[in-house]
């Protein structure tokens, strides 16, 4: 109830300050668990993917973030559960795992950090995506954060992991690659990419 009415308070001030034009949304399934991946160039990054979305996302968020007053149960109540500085504790990877297994949709950012451009991307991502059996739909986001500048979201298919299922640790940099090309593809064309 509070995450619907969160959403929809966000849903109109994205209308009247970052207009959102959605494309693929179709791509992503209406059921079961959802890892949606996307690149990450803001602090409203996890808002501008989830809001137009008719399922709930829940995402990572740093351990301190939750300390601040309003700011923290705001996004809670968004979804988002604590991680520690200093990397992903092993109590965070699994209430990741244990969110996708239960059929929900988590976001993730598999460059880690803000930026702009490319980045070195982490291995969480497909890390989660090998151990979780989670569909993974990667996600752009295009645009700049400029008031009343119209941004884009778009959706892709979901990505066929099929070949990489049983494969050793080894194969993380592999699956990390598929996915990261799959955004960066998308952020390129501005239109979904294909399974």
């Amino acid at each position: 109830m509070i995450y619907n009415i969160c959403v929809g308070i966000l849903r109109v001030i994205y209308a009247i300050v970052f207009p959102l034009r959605i494309i693929g949304r179709d791509n992503v399934p209406k059921e079961g668990g959802v890892l949606l991946c996307a690149n990450h160039i803001s602090l409203l990054d996890p808002m501008t993917i989830g809001i137009k979305l008719k399922r709930k996302v829940k995402y990572m968020a740093k351990a301190e973030l939750f300390e601040v007053p309003v700011l923290g149960w705001l996004i809670r109540q968004l979804g988002a559960f604590p991680v520690k500085r200093g990397g992903v504790s092993k109590e965070s990877i699994k209430t990741a795992l244990t969110t996708l297994r239960s059929g929900n949709v988590m976001g993730i950012f598999p460059e880690g950090t803000r930026n702009s451009d490319a980045g070195a991307a982490k291995k969480g991502a497909a890390s989660f995506a090998l151990r979780s059996g989670a569909a993974v739909i990667p996600a752009a986001i295009i645009g700049e954060y400029k008031p009343f500048r119209r941004m884009t979201v778009v959706y892709g298919a979901p990505i066929d992991l099929s070949s990489f299922e049983g494969a050793g640790s080894d194969s993380l940099d592999a699956v990390t690659d598929v996915i990261m090309s799959r955004i960066h593809e998308m952020m390129e064309t501005g239109k979904p990419s294909t399974s």
